[in-house]
């Protein structure tokens, strides 16, 4: 197999954990809306969880991201 090839499979497989970020971000801010709609008083409770979730969720992704620039552009 070429090694250029190798190199735009592996990136190409990284950019695979931004699909499951997108799909844990959506997750979060779903749960929480559905949360604040049942329990609005609870919701200002529930933004710091919220924001930690979606740093943590967003993060995955990044460097998911970042692992892939590193395989196009470095190696």
């Amino acid at each position: 197999m070429d090694p250029a090839a190798a190199k735009l499979i592996g990136a190409g497989l990284a950019c695979s954990a931004l699909i499951g970020a997108g799909i844990g971000i959506g997750s979060i801010f779903g749960n929480f809306l559905q949360g604040a709609l049942r329990n609005p008083s609870a919701a200002p409770g529930q933004f710091p969880n919220l924001l930690l979730g979606f740093a943590l969720a967003e993060a995955t992704g990044l460097f998911g991201l970042v692992v892939a620039l590193i395989l196009l552009f470095v190696f």
